[in-house]
């Protein structure tokens, strides 16, 4: 019986990353967000921020790469963003192979995607800009005014991170097998949906 992985690409304020905390409860199985960071940073001996920064700051970012430099104490050959990738995919790959889990971000859709030893089921969750703005400004405490530029800034960072280090388009529907508007269902009927799919087509 293959492992069966689900990972979920998200936009901001879309609950992306709630949904699937619930899934992985109900379904009884673990749930990889921070603790991706957490076990990357262990392995590498570099400091968790320079891993939770990598997705936020986006592939290619200038500023990313000479805050990284400098915190680092230097980069041999590879620059420090595309190790740091690596590392964590690494991280992912062995995560993975220790059982169904959910993974959030960090690219795990394009990372697992050639495994014949999983069952990789890829979701994209999003939802209208107005409600993810919304949800923004009660769950991440964002100042009003700045809200929706914050919203768009951290989809473009998150667009360009994924389409540099796996050539896709981030967001596309055919690079996933489910994509849910979380905002017109709500949080709990996409959890239901999805579990619902999960079952219809594992092991397929």
């Amino acid at each position: 019986m293959k492992n069966t992985i689900i990972t979920i690409s998200r936009q901001h304020g879309s609950g992306g990353r709630e949904i699937g905390r619930k899934l992985a409860g109900q379904l009884g199985i673990p749930f990889y967000d921070n603790e991706i960071i957490t076990a990357a940073a262990k392995a590498s001996g570099y400091a968790e921020e320079i891993f939770h920064n990598a997705e936020q700051q986006g592939a290619g970012s200038l500023l990313f790469s000479l805050s990284m430099f400098s915190s680092s104490g230097g980069s041999a050959g590879m620059p420090l963003s595309d190790r740091v990738f690596l590392i964590q995919s690494d991280v992912i790959k062995k995560m993975a192979a220790e059982g169904d889990g959910i993974f959030v971000g960090r690219c795990a859709d394009y990372v697992l995607g050639d495994s014949k030893e999983l069952n990789c089921i890829n979701l994209y969750v999003y939802s209208d800009f107005d409600k993810r703005v919304a949800r923004a400004i009660e769950e991440y405490h964002l100042d009003k005014s700045k809200a929706a530029d914050t919203v768009r800034k951290m989809d473009k960072k998150r667009a360009a991170y994924y389409e540099y280090y796996t050539g896709n388009k981030w967001g596309r529907a055919e690079n996933y097998h489910l994509s849910i508007n979380s905002g017109i269902i709500g949080t709990e009927n996409s959890v239901s949906l999805i579990k619902s799919f999960v079952e219809l087509i594992k092991d397929k």
